[in-house]
C-alpha cells in the first residue's frame, strides 16, 4: 500500500506562485509514474501534469503549459509541481496520483490517490 500526502497549496494573488509537493510512502515509487490533477467546483476532475517513473517524459496540459512544471525526487519519493503565473481559473483542490506503470496517461486510471490540496487565486 501507498500514502500520499500533498502540501503547499494555499492562497496567492494572480501572477503569484506556488509548489505543490506529494510525498509518497509505504513502497519504493522510483518505477512509477505519478501525476497532478485538479478538481474546481461543479467541474470533474481533469489532468494537469504528469511524469514518468525515471522523470525522463513528461506530460502536461495545454492550458498550463509554460506556466506548471512536474518534477520528481526518487531519492524523497516526492513529487512537484511548480506553478508560476497563476490565474484565477487555476483555483481548484489539486491531486497527486500514482500509477502501478512507468507511462503517463491522462485517464484517472491511477491506483493511489491523496486527500487533496486547496489552491485559490485570488483576481
Amino acid at each position: 500500500q501507498v500514502q500520499l500526502v500533498e502540501s503547499g497549496g494555499g492562497l496567492v494573488q494572480a501572477g503569484g506562485s506556488l509548489r505543490l509537493s506529494c510525498a509518497a510512502s509505504g513502497r519504493p515509487i522510483g518505477w512509477m509514474a505519478m501525476a497532478w490533477f485538479r478538481q474546481a467546483p461543479g467541474k470533474e476532475r481533469e489532468f494537469v501534469a504528469g511524469i514518468s517513473g525515471g522523470g525522463g517524459m513528461t506530460d502536461v496540459r495545454d492550458s498550463v503549459k509554460g506556466r506548471f512544471t512536474i518534477s520528481r525526487d526518487n531519492t524523497k519519493a516526492t513529487v512537484y509541481l511548480q506553478m508560476n503565473s497563476l490565474k484565477p481559473e487555476d483555483t481548484a483542490v489539486y491531486y497527486c496520483a500514482l500509477r502501478r506503470d512507468n507511462s503517463v496517461i491522462r485517464a484517472a486510471a491511477y491506483e493511489y490517490w491523496g486527500q487533496g490540496t486547496q489552491v485559490t487565486v485570488s483576481s
